[in-house]
């Protein structure tokens, strides 16, 4: 399997080592324009997808929402099938259009992995019945969330005691808070979509990782998933188990049978 990646940054770090200790180190990274890979890295650096190997079967976006949207819709287009953990960046309604309409050109798939969060099976089959109702609750210790919104709605640094500083649904949250709510993005496309999934963000002082919670109603009867989620080392903003998706996500493709 051919494979290039978007981005250079700890997930991107993760998914290199992976895929290299198996056999299929990645063909080539794509970085922005004066960036470079880093010294005696012999992985091959583009700037665009016109720049790729005419071999590259499966462009993995380890960038952000920002990479995505420079480099997605041309590579589905040109019938790369792309793999991604931006899955809030499709609350854009027009980046949604724009790469389902490449996607469709080329004949490729944009695949969301599973990211920081777990039970989208099920969701996804409850949604075959009636889902009622949906709802994510993520919780974050304080610097989990600075750089965001909330560092205008909260005294971040002097928290003393839980508190909420979003509430609304997933396609908003989204759009407030891209490096934070690609979870809440993952469980809306799984269930009742951007506008009708409940989000709920809180600031907890009390923790010192991520926590995830979703609690979903209908037909199919009641579900509680709840995990705590452990960072990488060379980012403590980015979730290991979010990496880890990635790898499962591309090592499933391979698979004679598969999830």
């Amino acid at each position: 399997m051919h494979i290039a990646i978007i981005g250079n940054g700890a997930i991107s770090g993760y998914v290199q080592r992976a895929l290299a200790q198996r056999g299929i180190p990645p063909v080539a990274l794509i970085l922005r324009e004066g960036r470079t890979a880093g010294l005696g890295h012999d992985i091959a650096v583009r700037h665009a997808v016109t720049d790729l190997p005419e071999t590259t079967e499966l462009l993995v976006d380890c960038a952000g929402h920002a990479g995505l949207a420079a480099h997605g819709p041309a590579a589905l287009k040109r019938g790369i099938d792309v793999l991604t953990l931006s899955i809030g960046a499709l609350a854009d309604a027009r980046l949604e259009q724009q790469l389902e309409q490449a996607a469709t050109h080329g004949q490729a798939q944009l695949i969301l992995a599973s990211g920081a969060i777990g039970a989208l099976d099920a969701l996804r089959a409850a949604r075959a019945g009636t889902l009622s109702q949906v709802r994510y609750i993520g919780r974050k210790p304080p610097q989990g969330w600075i750089g965001s919104p909330a560092a205008a709605r909260l005294d971040l640094a002097h928290l003393k005691q839980a508190e909420v500083h979003f509430h609304g649904s997933a396609r908003a949250a989204a759009l407030a808070y891209p490096k934070n709510a690609n979870v809440a993005a993952a469980v809306a496309l799984a269930s009742l979509g951007w506008d009708a999934t409940e989000v709920t963000l809180i600031a907890d002082p009390a923790l010192t990782q991520n926590h995830h919670e979703i609690e979903a109603k209908g037909d199919f009867g009641d579900l509680r998933f709840s995990i705590t989620g452990n960072s990488l080392p060379e980012n403590p903003k980015s979730s290991a188990l979010a990496a880890m998706s990635m790898i499962s996500a591309i090592l499933e493709r391979q698979k004679p049978v598969r999830f």
